[in-house]
Formats: C-alpha cells, structure tokens, sequence
C-alpha cells in the first residue's frame, strides 16, 4: 500500500514537471518577443502628413484639441520618460506627469554643450535676442528641472521656442503651482522623413484630477522663423524675408541677405555677468532691478553668462532694468 502511495506521489510530482517546463518553453518563446515598453511608453500620435502649412499662425489646434491620451495612463504618480535617440541622433517623445515634486529645486544649469541634430550658431538683427536657433527642452526645464539631457533637447527657432511652446509650459506650470494637482503632458518633435530639424512640435496636456477642466490643449507649434528661409534637412538657413520697420512714417521694408546677419557682439553683450531668472516668466535681471524683489522664492534662479547667452536659453530681458 505504501508503495503504490509512493509511485502515485511520484507520478503527480513528474506530471507536474513536465506541465512547469512546457509551459516556461512556450512563455519564453511568446514573451521574448513582445515589448513590454508598448504599455507605458508613449508613441509619436501624429505624423506630417496631418499636418497643414504654415500659413502664419504660432500653432494650430490638433484633435479638436483634444489630446491622444488613453484613459489607461491616467494617473496620480508622477513620471518622466524620454525616448531614446533614433538611427540619426533624433529626439522622440517626451512624457511626463508634471506635478510639484517634479519641479525643478535648483537653478537652472548650462546646455550649451548639447548640440542637437540640425543645429546652427546663426544671428539675425530682426530676430529677438539676435540668434536663430535655441536649445528647445521638448518639456520644459521649468516643468521637470531638465537640463543638459540631450533626448529632451531640440534644434528650435526662437520663433518656436517663444511664441510657440512656452505659452503651454506656462499654462501648464502655473496650473500645477496654482492647485498643487497633476497634468498629463508630452512633446512630441515631428520630423519629415530624414530631415535633421523638426518641422514643429505636437504638444499635448490635460490635468488630471479635474479631467481637463483646468488645463486641455492639443497643438502643433511650428517650428519656423519669419523671415528666414530654413532647410530642414540641414538646418541651415538663409534671410529672405520682407521686414516690415512699425517706426517709419511709411511701412518701409526691408530686404535681409546673409550679409545681414551680426558679425559682432556689443561690449555689453560678450561680458560675462551673473544675472537673476526668473523661472516662471522667462525675464532675466540685472541683481539690482526692483522686479527682483517680487520673484517667487521658487521661481527665483542665478545664471552667470553673457547676455546672449541668457537670450539663447529662452530668456527675455526684463525691460525695466534692461540687462
């Protein structure tokens, strides 16, 4: 009796194993082929060929303004993903939960080493802040404290990076600053074909705790210049623009060649200072300007540099003290 117990045990226990490494064959097989980063990573939403010219507007709404999100990544904790480089050295998506801990809580440190694919070190006189090109944070520094991270960092004109995005990064920061609550946000660069410079950027973003009741946009923001002529598989550029001069007693243009680009800075301008930024706004300071007083102790960041530089990293100088 004893011994036919034993064999019963000893069939149950080979069933079993033959059973465990059949099915850890099959699982193998299936799961070594599936891509478990498709359920959270975010995947470029929209493509050029959706996207209208530039006819003259920053950006145009997308989706009915609706942003691609499923209801699946919703969520309450916080996180940061930025895709990874492509064939070309391209930037992807980037996606983030922006709430409070994600915010930056130092100052804002130096990108210049970062040479994003397409880029240029090129001035205009009637471009604001003189250079064409700046270093683009696809989520704003201001949103998740970002600094020199190349997969977060594109080749953006002026145009684009101030007229364009940061309206959105600031919807988007005062929001979370305002109610201490949480926004779903993701940049994507959408670039055409093998170009080296994007041909703009889908922004999306949607908070969270209120369903989109405090903030819901979905735009394309182009990345253009008016006024200038860029190659996007190069980024090389060239002024072509007809520049209409507000202060004459007629509308007097002007012509813009290449020759028209600034050969050289002010003494001003090529003097290494320390100025004060303000984070939430974009001006930078001179120390002593009263505006100073009423920066935010959050908001408030040093950044020692030239003037250009302050500009060239998205910042405007204040008018009243005129760094």
């Amino acid at each position: 009796m004893a011994r036919r117990k034993n064999k019963k045990k000893s069939y149950v226990t080979q069933v079993s194993i033959i059973i465990f490494l059949v099915f850890s064959l099959v699982s193998s097989l299936w799961f070594s082929d599936y891509d478990f980063s498709s359920l959270w990573e975010p995947k470029q939403s929209y493509s050029i060929e959706n996207i209208p010219s530039y006819t003259g507007e920053d950006y145009i709404t997308i989706n009915n303004n609706v942003p691609f999100f499923k209801e699946s990544e919703y969520s309450t904790t916080s996180f940061e993903s930025y895709s990874d480089l492509d064939n070309l050295q391209r930037c992807g998506v980037a996606y983030a939960l922006v709430g409070l801990e994600t915010m930056p809580s130092e100052p804002r440190g130096s990108i210049g080493m970062i040479k994003p694919t397409g880029w240029h070190t090129v001035k205009y006189d009637f471009v604001d802040g003189k250079y064409l090109y700046n270093r683009c944070h696809l989520i704003g520094y201001q949103l998740t404290g970002e600094n020199a991270n190349e997969k977060n960092l594109i080749t953006g004109t002026r145009y684009l990076n101030i007229e364009g995005m940061l309206p959105f990064e600031n919807m988007v920061a005062d929001y979370v600053k305002e109610t201490d609550q949480h926004v779903m946000y993701r940049v994507t660069p959408v670039f055409e074909g093998d170009n080296l410079l994007a041909a703009g950027v889908l922004m999306e973003g949607k908070s969270v705790e209120d369903n989109g009741e405090g903030v819901l946009f979905c735009v394309f923001a182009y990345n253009v210049q008016p006024g200038v002529s860029i190659d996007y598989a190069t980024g090389e550029s060239s002024a072509d623009g007809t520049i209409v001069n507000d202060t004459s007693a007629q509308e007097e243009t002007k012509q813009f060649t290449s020759t028209s680009v600034q050969q050289e800075e002010t003494q001003q301008s090529a003097e290494t200072q320390t100025y004060v930024l303000n984070t939430n706004t974009h001006k930078f300071h001179k120390p002593g300007c009263y505006s100073v007083e009423k920066i935010k102790p959050e908001n408030y960041a040093e950044f020692t540099g030239t003037r250009e530089e302050a500009i060239a990293y998205g910042y405007d100088p204040c008018k009243n003290c005129n760094p």
